[in-house]
């Protein structure tokens, strides 16, 4: 059974009583926009003839009553604005009921109400809207937290507890208004990044969540089970072999926002759905790749802000291109002093436990490098930095290096202290492709949980010829975090993935 609060069963007396008197609480008829707060904030100029005739809508967040005229709040989609009710004006005739019982007692906070009039200036000077007509347009059932403050701007019963404002994402979006803006430039990034693509002719595709192996990428899947068909299926970990199937098949170049699966730890960088953008471009290498990441990114700091610069924590970002490379050995060398290049295994496995990184020994050569870089080199990555020419063990998708024997073409994008970005020139090679491939099975019989399978199908693709082609992966949550100066993944995910709720 529910157990209700006090306010909330006041709430639902002041239901009954709005249905008792005809008023619907709930009515289903269209109510027409033709203005937002923001819009009249803006513009109304004392004297304009303009918004003289208002409609809008939203929740009532406060409300002072004065005897036959009354102010309170309307917020809208757009933001807050005062409005002034006078009695007499709303309920014109000897029926006062809407005004001194509906409005004074029966409306709550939060409740939806739609509201027309005229624009106006009070004597204290406030853009307000005049009322002259009121109706209700769904009530609220439960109160909205009460955020408070005082006359020198300090806010009191804030809603900031994490795990409430992630789990009521709903509420959080209503008390506190500057995180809608989050999503909205969220929102405003995908499109910056999509009209850069588009503008160049690259196809926007869609490809499997569900899919018979899983593939492009390290990492433990999640698994379901298809009734019709009785087989196991896993949720994408990446949608990489399959754009790159689109490739063989002749588009020249592709792209995906995807929503993929990783069933792996949970943190502030980490959630096990997340989103990337992933984008194929034949006859390209990963050094075109490179000038591409960069322009784009310094595009979208540019949509988002209008400089380049962006605020971060206490540091301000600067995606003004050229951003500085660095091999990954040279990064490993600059950061420790150590020249692991021709190192064999056991020689990195010694150096791993110098340096204080934990490592097991079911990892092999590429796990172990993976392991020292991620440790000693890329908390230290503040500014957009390539990382370049990986060693083959740890990119069994990427392409051998053209003049550098035991490296493969690829890079990485580090900002942050974290990567944003991954890119190959794309092994195109099938016979090659099946012997990485048969590597990374014989490192899964060593235990290694996020070795890679072998997907025949891809190697067939492969097998009836690929053009040599670039390849590249950006984590939109990640670099949202970055675009946003948001210091949790969680913050910019509408409904991150939670522990289950406990009852009371």
């Amino acid at each position: 059974m529910q157990h209700l609060s006090e306010q909330e069963i006041v709430r639902r007396e002041n239901l009954i009583k709005l249905t008792e008197a005809g008023i619907n609480a709930f009515p289903s008829k269209t109510f027409d926009i033709n203005c937002f707060s923001s819009d009249i904030k803006r513009e109304f100029k004392v004297g304009d003839t303009t918004f003289q005739n208002i409609s809008i809508a939203g929740r009532l967040m406060s409300k002072r009553i004065m005897g036959k005229a009354s102010f309170g709040e309307i917020q809208d989609s757009a933001g807050r604005i005062q409005i002034y009710i006078n009695r007499d004006e709303i309920c014109p005739g000897e029926d006062k009921m809407l005004y001194n019982d509906a409005f004074k007692k029966w409306f709550d906070l939060g409740d939806f109400i739609g509201v027309k009039g005229y624009a106006f200036y009070t004597q204290m000077g406030e853009c307000s809207i005049h009322v002259t007509e009121l109706s209700i347009l769904s009530k609220s059932l439960k109160p909205l937290p009460v955020v408070k403050k005082d006359d020198e701007g300090n806010v009191f019963d804030a809603f900031t507890d994490p795990e409430q404002r992630y789990r009521q994402r709903y509420v959080d979006l209503v008390v506190n208004s500057d995180i809608k803006n989050v999503f909205i430039k969220r929102s405003l990034m995908y499109n910056s990044m999509r009209t850069y693509l588009n503008e160049r002719g690259y196809l926007e595709v869609e490809t499997p969540i569900l899919q018979p192996i899983y593939g492009g990428a390290a990492a433990r899947p999640f698994t379901t089970h298809h009734n019709t068909l009785d087989m196991k299926l896993y949720l994408r970990i990446a949608n990489e072999l399959y754009l790159k199937r689109l490739i063989v098949g002749g588009f020249d170049g592709v792209y995906e926002f995807s929503k993929d699966f990783r069933n792996e730890g949970m943190s502030r960088f980490h959630n096990p759905e997340f989103t990337q953008i992933e984008l194929y471009v034949a006859y390209k290498d990963y050094e075109w790749m490179m000038d591409l990441v960069e322009e784009m990114v310094e595009k979208v700091a540019l949509d988002l802000h209008g400089t380049t610069e962006v605020v971060v924590g206490d540091n301000i970002i600067n995606f003004q291109r050229p951003w500085k490379r660095y091999t990954m050995y040279e990064a490993i060398a600059h950061f420790t002093g150590i020249d692991i290049s021709e190192m064999d295994e056991e020689q990195l496995r010694g150096t791993a436990r110098q340096l204080h990184v934990p490592v097991d020994n079911s990892m092999g050569k590429g796990k172990l490098i993976d392991e020292i870089f991620g440790e000693t080199c890329e908390g230290n990555i503040i500014q957009p930095t390539f990382i370049t020419d990986y060693p083959v063990e740890m990119s069994p998708l990427a392409k051998r290096h053209h003049s550098k024997p035991g490296l493969v073409e690829r890079f990485e994008a580090i900002c942050n202290r974290k990567e944003i970005a991954n890119s190959f020139s794309e092994l195109n090679d099938p016979i090659d492709q099946r012997e990485r491939f048969e590597s990374q099975l014989e490192l899964g019989k060593r235990g290694d949980e996020e070795a890679m399978i072998i997907d025949e199908d891809f190697l067939r693709a492969l097998e009836y010829g690929m053009p040599p082609t670039a390849g590249l992966g950006i984590g939109m949550d990640r670099l949202a975090m970055i675009m946003t100066n948001q210091k949790s993944i969680q913050d910019v995910l509408f409904f991150p993935q939670m522990k289950p709720e406990k009852k009371e």
